[in-house]
């Protein structure tokens, strides 16, 4: 008995420990798989302030604003949908958040860039999931 306790304790022990080891592609923030069915929140359009001191900070939501259906199906990697609640890129340019946030601005870019050249959102999804938006150099943002 003390042998099947003690290997049950083992198994249990190596679960919990490669728990810390989870596939990060099964790991993906909350996102919508298809374009809104109805009406969704705007995207902020009020840029001025200490949010938007910087160039690149209006210029992501001047992006932002191209492809509100597209970031709509974009997960954010910042993980705002754990502590904020956000269901998918397009909560965090409805507010400030976007403006406070490399990640969701890089992304936001990204999203538009990949869009213009003829991109899906399932295509621009493929590549945020892959980590491209991390080459979007935010000082040299344009339009």
């Amino acid at each position: 008995m003390k042998k099947i306790l003690s290997a049950v304790g083992v198994l249990a022990l190596s679960l919990a420990a490669s728990a810390q080891f989870s596939n990060p592609a099964m790991d993906i923030p909350a996102y919508n798989a298809q374009a809104p069915s109805r009406p969704i929140p705007p995207i902020r359009t009020d840029l001025t302030g200490p949010y938007f001191a910087h160039s690149y900070q209006v210029t992501a939501y001047k992006m932002a604003q191209k492809v509100p259906n597209v970031l709509y199906q974009q997960p954010c990697y910042c993980r705002c949908d754990r502590g904020m609640g956000h269901k998918s890129l397009h909560s965090c340019f409805e507010g400030l958040h976007g403006a406070e946030c490399s990640t969701c601005m890089k992304e936001a870019a990204y999203s538009y860039k990949e869009t213009k050249l003829g991109k899906s959102a399932a295509q621009v999804r493929a590549g945020i999931e892959r980590g491209e938006y991390e080459s979007i150099d935010l000082e040299h943002l344009s339009l």
